[in-house]
């Protein structure tokens, strides 16, 4: 069965061009749209089953919106536990061994081909204003039938006129909700952890790419290293002091010139005269 209602008295020869969004149906408006009313009063009501929804909540100050799966809170158990604690993954997995499905009411309709061919079955998920509980996250949530009994009377479309059917179509308190990883923005991902809690006090740190980790690598290897710590560092006497030891007064050259060898012979004592030689 197909998930947008196709209305039997569509004329086109293909579904997909139908002008309108048709996967939910708004309660309060559900008796004024030929597409729904006409269903409706052929008694074609239904319910459909899901482990549980998802909704968006805008962040404050970012642009980002966290989503959150909703459900019906699950009965404690001695295996399960309770889930009003977000627990290890492996008691999460647990508890989808006693798991309790949404039943979210709707309405479905046939649809034949003009041309002839395969019916086409389809249906529509009624909406309501949500709780308390749910009105941060989102204004709008399914119609939840809570418990066999409304079930029963939903699908009873023989003994339960339209009328008081849709007494059942209100928002139910009886709903509990986890914020989860922002895997579900992906339609393609159909693993755990698009259901798996997560605590929104703890921020994961982000995972490097595969261009900054090669970087990293390389400034590992080319990077200058650092001093060994151990290595005795130069005490204050051991730094040359260049003004003491290679900038000290030196004494001024010695004359070497002319003038300096006269002064020097001056000093001297004068020679002794030769004595003549005797003829």
């Amino acid at each position: 069965m197909r998930w947008g209602l196709v209305p039997s008295w569509f004329k086109e020869d293909d579904p997909s061009k139908l002008q309108f969004n048709t996967t939910n149906c708004r309660s309060d408006t559900i008796m004024e749209k030929r597409s729904f009313k006409v269903p409706l009063g052929k008694g074609r009501r239904c319910v459909v089953l899901a482990d549980g929804f998802y909704e968006w909540q805008r962040r404050q100050g970012t642009s980002h919106k966290q989503p959150y799966f909703i459900y019906f809170p699950q009965a404690k158990t001695e295996e399960s536990g309770s889930t009003d604690v977000v627990e290890s993954p492996e008691h999460w997995k647990k508890v989808w061994d006693n798991w309790r499905l949404l039943t979210m009411a709707g309405i479905f309709d046939c649809w034949e081909p003009p041309e002839g061919g395969d019916l086409l079955y389809s249906y529509t998920i009624i909406t309501v204003d949500s709780c308390k509980s749910l009105n941060d996250i989102h204004p709008r949530m399914p119609a939840i039938l809570d418990g066999e009994e409304e079930v029963s009377k939903w699908l009873d479309f023989g003994e339960v006129s339209t009328q008081e059917a849709l007494k059942l179509i209100h928002p139910t308190e009886n709903i509990t909700f986890h914020a989860v990883s922002f895997v579900v923005n992906d339609s393609g991902n159909n693993t755990p952890e698009c259901v798996t809690p997560i605590s929104l006090l703890v921020k994961k740190e982000p995972k490097a790419s595969r261009s900054s980790q090669k970087m990293m690598q390389w400034l590992a290897t080319k990077s200058p290293k650092k001093e060994d710590p151990k290595t005795p560092q130069k005490t204050e006497s051991d730094v040359p002091q260049w003004s003491n030891q290679f900038l000290q007064k030196s004494p001024l050259p010695t004359k070497r010139g002319a003038t300096g060898l006269l002064e020097r012979w001056l000093k001297q004592e004068e020679p002794v005269a030769k004595r003549p030689h005797n003829q």
